[in-house]
This record gives C-alpha cells, sequence and structure tokens, in this order.
C-alpha cells in the first residue's frame, strides 16, 4: 500500500511538473560578416522544429503577430535599410481566415550595419510568433548581441 501511495505521488509530480514547462519550438541563432570597411551584414537565423512556422515581417493587420526587429541606437554603428527575408511561402491561414507568408525549417534574416569604427556590437531584440497546424504560441520576443569584428 505504502509503494502505491509513493508510486501515486511521484506520477502526480512529474504529470503536474509537465503541464508546467514552456515549449519553444524554435532557436535563435547570431552571426555578423563584414562586407566592407564601415559595412557589414548581421545574419539573424531561426531554426525551427518540423510542423512549426514563424511570420513574415510582412503580415497584414488582422493575422498573426509579424515579426519584428528592434536595433538598439549605438555609437558604434546606424542601421542601413531594412532587415531583408527571402521569399516566404504564402497561403490561406484558416485560424485567421486571411494569406499569410510564412517561414518553415529555418530562415535566415540580414539587416546591413554601417560601423563607425573597426568594431561594433549590435544590440536588438526581435518579436515573433509561432505555429503548427494545432495551434499558436503567444507572441515571444528575445534579445540579441552580435559582435562584428
Amino acid at each position: 500500500m505504502k509503494k502505491n501511495i509513493i508510486l501515486l505521488l511521484l506520477c502526480s509530480f512529474f504529470t503536474i511538473k509537465g503541464f508546467g514547462q514552456i515549449y519553444h519550438p524554435i532557436k535563435w541563432s547570431y552571426a555578423a560578416k563584414k562586407t566592407g570597411k564601415n559595412e557589414a551584414v548581421v545574419y539573424v537565423k531561426a531554426t525551427l522544429e518540423k510542423g512549426w512556422h514563424l511570420y513574415s515581417q510582412y503580415v497584414e493587420k488582422g493575422g498573426p503577430q509579424p515579426t519584428k526587429f528592434t536595433f538598439e541606437k549605438s555609437d558604434g554603428y546606424t542601421v542601413a535599410g531594412y532587415t531583408k527575408e527571402p521569399q516566404a511561402i504564402v497561403r490561406l491561414e484558416p485560424t485567421f481566415m486571411m494569406e499569410v507568408g510564412f517561414f518553415e525549417n529555418s530562415v535566415i534574416f540580414q539587416q546591413k550595419v554601417k560601423l563607425k569604427g573597426k568594431t561594433a556590437t549590435v544590440k536588438g531584440k526581435v518579436k515573433f510568433m509561432v505555429c503548427n497546424d494545432k495551434m499558436c504560441l503567444p507572441p515571444d520576443e528575445v534579445d540579441f548581441t552580435i559582435n562584428i569584428n
């Protein structure tokens, strides 16, 4: 009887613990490459688990949270132009009843920066939303720091 109670308590503990965990089907990685004496490109890569997708930066109002990049102002660099993304997959999203652009598997966003010195540290945030065919996770935001040498 005592063993059954202990087993029941252990099972309950692991069940409750499993419900409290937050699921993260996306991983972010960062890199930079100098393209000239005073220029560089910052790369922000999103890698998604199978079945999940990340939305484009160009989503109309009424749809999911578009991916949005914010770069901190700095004495070491200035942002040049807008953040580029590859061609998105576009399809009708039944949840939002509209056509929406998104990425599967992985996507690399690129941002040109003008350097004010030989090196710089680019800091910023990316706000995003991921969904699969069954559910969407709430919008999330991650900070990033990318060193340019």
